[in-house]
């Protein structure tokens, strides 16, 4: 099987849907020897900042020497960014090598009759051989949706549960209210574990310590008391956390302080079990960390920022990163959203803050909003919106109507972030070399 086949191949598992529950990633896993069985994971949940989370932690246990698999979705620039041993990415070697046997194993299940995996549950299953293969010390590994019954769900060898901030996302699939949610993604809680958490809602943090006694496993929680110096810009940042002065995470973003210092809660919780990390690693991980769609900068003349923000919490937290590092700055958005998120309230929150905003499709997705319904809705909190026929013309236009001196800001759907960012730096080559 080539790397184009096995793509084939998984591709086309989409017509599988999303299914939720572990009978078919368990079967499969079990086809497959169970390589997860032989890992030892940080296993991270939440709404919003999983993602972040994930990279402090594995950046962190890079500079103290570990090998670290790291397995994350979605991705933004290429396919393979998914699976990352050590931040490098899967080979098509391996990729193509491992799905061949993953490929047997799911025609096997339905020559028995047995339902054919999602494709989560292939990518969790690829993810697992790699990181065996690669002699992985550790894995920080990313659910999916949800906790429970999420493929990823399948690890029964978890040392740390970290969870990143939970709020209302996805209710069709893991219930209307905060705590159903949350008990949801509690779901990953193995017994006699360390569990820690960043900030949560009070009702989260109720859910959590109620999951967390009855698995015997032990809870903590970053209290924003103990996150102070908080210094903010668009150069760099910096805090003091418990004592550890002058800490700079890599990641921009108002909310990365207490990410950063979940980060740390969870390092702390492994040098417990016997995975020791020196504070000089942990000061480096943070710095080193680098995770694109989280607002990062892609240009900066004029400013061009991408974030990843699609919900709730997430526009609510970019919202409060505008008015912290750029509150004086004339604003130009361009946003793409899928037609299940809560656009309305999102563009609710961020649509005042901007001079103008161009609405976009994201490209190749079926859940797509439309531009034109996207645009309909945003004008009823700002009248200055236009529809883009596709990414090209949004940056384009965005670029015209930028001063030197504004913003230009990309939001919504991270499936159409990594596009555009293609776009941003293929313009900006094509007017340095002034054709």
């Amino acid at each position: 099987m080539t790397y184009e086949e096995a793509r084939a191949f998984i591709d086309d598992t989409a017509k599988y849907g999303a299914v939720l529950g572990l009978e078919n990633i368990t079967e499969l896993m079990e086809r497959l020897g169970n390589p997860q069985d032989e890992l030892k994971f940080i296993h991270i949940a939440g709404t919003n900042g999983k993602g972040s989370s994930l990279a402090y932690v594995s950046s962190i246990l890079k500079e103290a020497g570990y090998r670290v698999g790291r397995y994350i979705s979605p991705v933004i620039f290429d396919y393979r960014e998914r699976i990352q041993v050590d931040e490098a990415y899967i080979t098509e070697e391996a990729a193509a090598r491992l799905t061949e046997r993953i490929y047997t194993a799911c025609r096997e299940m339905v020559k028995e009759g047995r339902n054919h995996p999602t494709t989560f549950e292939v990518e969790t299953a690829l993810a697992f051989l790699y990181f065996r293969e690669m002699n992985c010390e550790l894995v920080v590994l990313e659910t999916g949706m949800g906790g429970l019954t999420d493929a990823t769900n399948v690890v029964k060898t978890t040392l740390v549960s970290l969870f990143a901030s939970i709020s209302m996302d996805h209710m069709g699939f893991l219930g209307n209210t905060l705590e159903e949610i949350a008990r949801v993604k509690a779901g990953i809680i193995k017994p006699d574990t360390k569990v820690v958490s960043t900030v949560q809602k009070p009702e989260v943090r109720r859910v959590l310590e109620e999951v967390c006694h009855s698995q015997r496993a032990s809870y903590y929680q970053v209290q924003r008391e103990d996150i102070s110096e908080v210094h903010l810009s668009l150069s760099e940042q910096s805090f003091a956390y418990k004592g550890q002065r002058d800490l700079k995470p890599g990641i921009l973003g108002s909310c990365q302080m207490e990410n950063a210092a979940a980060a740390i809660e969870a390092v702390q919780a492994l040098t417990e079990l016997g995975y020791p990390v020196p504070e000089e690693a942990v000061r480096r991980g943070l710095k080193n960390t680098r995770w694109a769609g989280r607002f990062t900068i892609v240009d900066e003349n004029p400013l061009f920022v991408v974030d990843g923000a699609h919900n709730r919490d997430a526009a609510d937290r970019l919202l409060e990163t505008l008015q912290c590092y750029v509150p004086k700055k004339r604003k130009i958005f361009i946003v793409g959203v899928l037609a299940d998120k809560e656009y309305d309230y999102i563009m609710s929150r961020l649509a005042p803050e901007a001079d103008r905003i161009l609405a976009i499709e994201t490209p190749d997705n079926p859940r797509a909003l439309p531009a034109e319904e996207l645009a309909e809705a945003v004008r009823q909190y700002n009248p200055q919106v236009e529809a883009a026929d596709s990414i090209r013309e949004a940056v384009e236009k965005a670029r015209a109507y930028a001063g030197k001196d504004d913003m230009i800001l990309a939001f919504g759907s991270l499936s159409y972030l990594g596009g555009l960012i293609r776009e941003v730096k293929n313009q900006r080559e094509w007017l340095r070399s002034g054709k």
